[in-house]
């Protein structure tokens, strides 16, 4: 043990959107129940490549008493978390993998909700006058915009028809909640990808969007995300998967505040 520089993690601002986990290249920095964490003072080299990935400031170098840091153990504990993170997603591929006539005999675990669907609300108007319900009140309706499905990004195939040529809007789970005309203004014309850069896996979600870009001619990208600050995670996501495809794709980056309103 000696005085050396290693990373202190303030739990009171730590948010747990797990940020700082993949810019850690010893894996010394894990989210447990909800908060980042040290898992072992060897693990840390002290360098602070995690510190500017946090949006919350609650990662900092400090010197205190600690083991040395053992790079030998702590490259192989980072491989074992990554083994451990693609049996997940290889599992969770396989949970989700799309229902279809070949398989719905043999596999009754497959989910018919990730079938590839497409819709054609090209011809219909974007606003009709409809009947509302409970009161009685006559009320307008918006047509729905949706021209796909699945839309969660864990679900989607890489190579699905409608990401051909596509408009793509990366969509934090929280913004359709918040944004009252989020289907005339953000989704109308676009193909849907939603998550949640807080509760899911980030690093799965940058490897996917990456694989879409790659295999598809996607026009331009539109990201949506709320203003609270693990949100950002998406943004990120999406930047970085821009830079993996080595493609030149205009983003365009939409936050929509908590009260609902346009930032």
């Amino acid at each position: 043990m000696a005085i050396r520089k290693i990373i202190q993690i303030d739990e009171d601002k730590c948010n747990g959107c797990g940020l700082c986990v993949p810019n850690c290249a010893e894996g010394a920095i894990q989210i447990i129940d909800g908060k980042a964490k040290l898992v072992k003072d060897s693990y840390c080299d002290g360098l602070g490549a995690c510190l500017g990935h946090c949006p919350m400031d609650a990662l900092h170098i400090i010197e205190r008493e600690a083991e040395d840091f053992n790079e030998e153990e702590a490259m192989a504990f980072s491989e074992k978390m990554k083994n451990a993170n693609q049996e997940k997603r290889q599992t969770e591929q396989t949970v989700n993998k799309p229902l279809t006539h070949s398989n719905m005999h043999h596999h009754h675990g497959g989910c018919p909700g990730s079938r590839i669907m497409m819709f054609n609300n090209e011809n219909k108007p974007d606003i009709s006058n409809g009947i509302g319900v409970g009161d009685g009140d006559i009320e307008i309706k918006i047509k729905p915009q949706l021209r796909q499905w699945p839309v969660q990004l864990s679900l989607v195939p890489v190579n699905a028809p409608y990401f051909n040529n596509a408009d793509l809007l990366v969509t934090a789970d929280c913004v359709p909640f918040a944004y009252a005309d989020y289907h005339l203004t953000l989704l109308k014309g676009k193909t849907l990808v939603v998550g949640c850069p807080k509760l899911d896996d980030i690093e799965f979600y940058t490897e996917k969007l990456t694989q879409i870009l790659c295999n598809n001619e996607i026009k331009s990208i539109t990201v949506a995300h709320m203003e609270v600050p693990c949100c950002m995670g998406i943004v990120r996501t999406v930047e970085e998967a821009v830079a993996n495809s080595g493609k030149s794709i205009p983003v365009t980056k939409v936050m929509i505040g908590i009260d609902g309103s346009v930032k």
